[in-house]
């Protein structure tokens, strides 16, 4: 029986690929963090690696909006929002930023394996 590697950065809540049952969860998973509309896209739902596709462009598209909202927080805050506010906001982008740099290698990991790639556990 081959060994069931996950590589860093896999998500806890998938199995390894191979394991029985495996890409149910990644579907799980990947519905999870996709906008809720995504549930009721008939193709997504019938197709693994397309809802991996979606799923990547989608945190790519989030990362993005977190990079644009770091660059202009203190431009277009500040005559709305106090300076300790402003800062809290530039802090919680950055918390974004990270928070969305695991799940893009998450989702990432995800699709390959659902397009066939396999893990080897390393030294």
């Amino acid at each position: 029986m081959p060994e069931l590697v996950a590589p860093a950065g896999w998500p806890r809540q998938v199995r390894p690929p191979g394991a029985p049952g495996w890409e149910h969860t990644a579907v799980a998973w990947l519905l999870d963090i996709c906008p809720p509309e995504f549930r009721s896209y008939p193709v997504l739902r019938r197709h693994d690696v397309v809802l991996a596709r979606f799923a990547v462009l989608h945190v790519e598209a989030c990362q993005a909006a977190v990079l644009r909202g770091l660059s202009e927080a203190r431009g277009v805050l500040r005559d709305v929002a106090d300076l300790d506010a402003v800062e809290a906001a530039v802090e919680t982008w950055q918390t974004e930023a990270a928070r969305l740099l695991g799940e893009r290698r998450a989702v990432g990991l995800v699709e390959e394996a659902l397009r066939g790639k396999r893990f080897v556990a390393r030294l």
